[in-house]
């Protein structure tokens, strides 16, 4: 049976936004990201999280440190009672020096491939999904897969929204000062 999904994105909607994540200690969850994953959970709804991690293809950070960031995010939420269903990630950029990584691909948000892959691995009910994210990338992300869409406050989203908003070709479905307060909808 299809399950509606809320895909998240990473950096300044679940954890403070701070430039490329290149040491576990500078992971750092929102206030009360863990509850709104928690409110996800309890709602039957899945809670994919959805990102660009360009830093892999800058060379800013090798994959292991990656894993460490992420292994440090699902023990942070296992300690609270909550739960991701799956993280998928984009490694590329095509601007990127590591040449593994250094290419253009479907992944990359806001084009499709990451969500393909999600469709691939679960039954997702797309037509009741939401996309939420601090970024006019993510919001076009929603729009080219059909999805609502969410715009946090958070991270780059208060001032992309207060700054260009008038140049965005789409605009969220709605907005929300964080994570936790645009599920309380």
């Amino acid at each position: 049976m299809k399950r509606p999904a809320v895909f998240l994105d990473r950096d300044g909607t679940i954890n403070e936004e701070m430039g490329y994540i290149n040491h576990p200690d500078r992971f750092v969850l929102l206030d009360k990201t863990v509850e709104a994953i928690k409110l996800i959970n309890e709602s039957g709804f899945l809670a994919i999280v959805i990102t660009n991690q360009a830093g892999l293809a800058r060379g800013y950070f090798k994959p292991q440190v990656l894993e460490q960031v992420h292994e440090k995010f699902y023990r942070l939420l296992n300690e609270g009672g909550a739960r991701i269903d799956a993280l998928y990630f984009c490694p590329h950029h095509p601007d990127g020096k590591v040449k593994e990584f250094a290419v253009e691909c479907d992944c990359r948000k806001p084009k499709p491939g990451l969500v393909k892959r999600a469709l691939n691995d679960f039954e997702i009910d797309l037509e009741h999904s939401v996309m939420i994210g601090d970024r006019y990338k993510d919001i076009e992300f929603a729009r080219n897969l059909g999805l609502k869409s969410i715009l946090v406050l958070t991270g780059y989203g208060k001032g992309e929204w207060e700054n260009d908003m008038d140049t965005w070709k789409v605009l969220p479905n709605y907005t929300a000062t964080n994570l936790y307060d645009c599920l309380l909808y």
